[in-house]
């Protein structure tokens, strides 16, 4: 998943992505434990995109924070 294509979604959208991303990686660790897992990158993926919503919800709520004042004359 691109940091591009989370910008469109909405903050409960994000949310949703962030536990089903959680729910995988937790499947993912399992599966590793029991000497299932084929595909070790794809932790590291799944990590990576944990960190990139994240990071989007984070940049979500400094936004408004951010935004300079207007000056008036």
């Amino acid at each position: 998943m691109k940091s591009s294509e989370l910008i469109e979604f909405t903050d409960v959208e994000l949310e949703q992505q962030l536990e089903e991303f959680y729910q995988e990686l937790f499947n993912l660790r399992f599966q590793l434990s029991i000497g299932r897992l084929r595909n070790y990158k794809r932790i590291s993926a799944v990590r990576r995109d944990i960190a990139r919503i994240k990071t989007e919800q984070h940049r979500r709520r400094l936004q408004p924070i951010r935004q300079p004042q207007e000056v008036e004359a």
